[in-house]
């Protein structure tokens, strides 16, 4: 009997012992996990942090960039004034932004607006433009310079050109004239200044 009681007691104890032996290896087991997360989480943090750092980097890179582009440009627009202190120079420019502009509109009738001080340059130009457009165009034009309504002094020179009835407008400005050989040249303007990205796939 006491023998019997004796087993029994040992069997017991084995299976507790079985049982707690899995039950604190399920706790280990959920306490490894519980810390692999937690490495996990932690170097995901790390990962994201690191990323947001270079990221502001960049666009602080980006930034000092943009903003160097903009000073040399604006320092081309100062300069843009001294263009029309070379009187040939300024005249052969004129001379080429009146038949850009009657070649695009191609109107019977233009209107073009000047500065109260390059009145008497246009004038003296229209004659030619216009048989220089004849023969190229083969077309009649009438054109109009108003001698009423001039360009501001925020403009350095260059010409507004419309046509009779105002529905088709071309600004071609000095400072007009440079934002967009600016805007069209943009990608080679960062090659020249900061060297080509090689992660860039495509020039826009």
């Amino acid at each position: 009997m006491f023998s019997s009681q004796n087993g029994t007691c040992y069997q017991a104890e084995e299976e507790f012992n079985i049982e707690k032996g899995r039950l604190v290896q399920q706790q280990r087991l959920k306490i490894m996990e519980f810390y692999e997360r937690k490495e996990k989480q932690i170097e995901l943090q790390k990962k994201i942090q690191s990323s947001n750092l270079l990221n502001q980097a960049r666009l602080k890179v980006l930034r000092a960039r943009d903003d160097h582009i903009q000073s040399i440009l604006e320092e081309a627009r100062r300069r843009l004034g001294g263009i029309t202190q070379d009187h040939n120079r300024y005249k052969d420019l004129m001379r080429a932004v009146i038949l850009e502009g009657l070649y695009n509109l191609l109107e019977p009738v233009v209107l073009i607006k000047a500065r109260k001080q390059d009145l008497p340059m246009v004038q003296s130009l229209v004659g030619e433009c216009l048989n220089s457009y004849k023969q190229q165009s083969g077309r009649d034009c009438k054109v109009v310079v108003d001698e009423s309504d001039f360009l501001g002094g925020d403009t350095s020179g260059g010409i507004i050109i419309q046509s009779g009835n105002g529905k088709i407008r071309m600004r071609s400005t000095l400072e007009t004239r440079l934002e967009n050989v600016a805007r069209e040249n943009l990608p080679q303007i960062r090659n020249a200044l900061f060297g080509a990205n090689p992660n860039r796939k495509f020039m826009d």
